[in-house]
């Protein structure tokens, strides 16, 4: 494999992006030691939500990338802001944060101006267009669907496995249903520096991300097999919520990710926690009799239920009979691993 060495690697690179208004918008990414910082920082002029977003988007990028080296920080920089409702100038910043790490070519002189967005960054999926203005190259266009197409890499989605899984979302009013936890995961070339920066969780408050990356890095501890091998990104269906119940939910879905689990036929829907995921115990939560009523009212034929172990003997009666009734299994569990 080609290694870019550091003196080639620029400490700063610009893209560029045409507006809907004909203005041209510049996205500055620097490179400087992380220092126990942020991986990636975003500056809007006024408009803290699109930098945000724009952070959101390099970080999901880069779960396409074999290699994970998060001893830098890079901050990226718009020197105009576009409207809220805009997003072509996504693939600009995906670009400006690879050129000035040496993942895409920046040669002195070279002028690259990218239009293309993607609801799926951590796929590698985009539809767009680069164009580039070099010294004694003239000018050449590339219409991309995927980031790979750029070195004329194959679809880096191949690579990505992604599993959804389902839990109950209970709070006692007519909003009760069935939320779902997806996780990607990519296999990396060479290990992560630590575990928890190659887990990413878009459009979560930092604390549930924590909680998240905790869980997943303990849970991959219990089998053995787990760490420093993942980019991962983690995907709420509806991300206001409170509690730990999703937890089991989420270390199944990473886990039939990776192949550690059985496929079943239909959905898993689980409900179960821990404070020992290192030890893969499952312990019980909250509000029983609402979230076993929900499961019944929405499980489907094919559906595997994991509930955790102390829930067994108080099951309502039928309740076993009648998810088989459906179609559907039921598992009352106290460790991953023996489902």
């Amino acid at each position: 494999m080609t290694t870019v060495s550091t003196s080639a690697v620029p400490s700063n690179a610009e893209c560029r992006a045409t507006l809907t208004d004909g203005r041209t918008l510049t996205i500055t990414a620097s490179r400087r030691p992380r220092a126990n910082r942020a991986d990636v920082k975003c500056t809007v002029p006024n408009a803290p939500a699109i930098a945000e977003h724009m952070q959101q988007v390099v970080r999901l990028a880069r779960h396409t990338e074999p290699r994970l080296d998060s001893r830098d920080q890079l901050v990226l920089s718009m020197d105009i802001t576009p409207s809220a409702t805009e997003r072509d100038w996504e693939l600009a910043a995906v670009l400006a944060d690879r050129m000035v790490r040496g993942l895409h070519p920046a040669r002195p002189g070279m002028i690259t101006t990218a239009q293309g967005h993607s609801d799926a960054w951590h796929t590698g999926r985009v539809i767009g267009a680069v164009r580039t203005t070099a010294p004694g190259d003239g000018e050449g266009t590339l219409q991309i669907t995927h980031l790979g197409a750029l070195l004329g890499h194959a679809d880096p989605s191949a690579a990505i496995s992604t599993v959804r899984t389902w839990f109950p979302l209970h709070s006692g009013g007519i909003n009760d249903t069935l939320g779902w936890v997806e996780v990607s995961v990519f296999p990396l070339e060479a290990p992560a520096a630590t575990e928890e920066d190659s887990i990413a969780v878009p459009g979560l408050d930092l604390t549930a991300q924590q909680e998240v990356k905790q869980t997943l890095t303990a849970a991959r501890h219990f089998d053995g097999k787990g760490l420093s091998r993942w980019r991962s990104v983690v995907r709420f269906g509806q991300p206001r919520f409170q509690g730990g119940s999703y937890q089991l939910a989420l270390v199944m879905a990473d886990r039939l990710a990776r192949g550690r689990e059985f496929v079943p036929r239909g959905r898993i829907i689980a409900s179960g926690c821990s404070s020992a995921w290192h030890a893969g115990r499952v312990d019980t939560v909250d509000g029983r009799e609402p979230k076993l009523e929900l499961i019944f009212n929405q499980v489907n034929s094919g559906d595997r239920v994991l509930l955790p172990k102390d829930w067994q003997d108080h099951l309502p009666h039928g309740f076993a009979a009648g998810l088989r009734q459906k179609g559907a299994s039921l598992a009352c569990i106290d460790k991953i691993g023996m489902i």
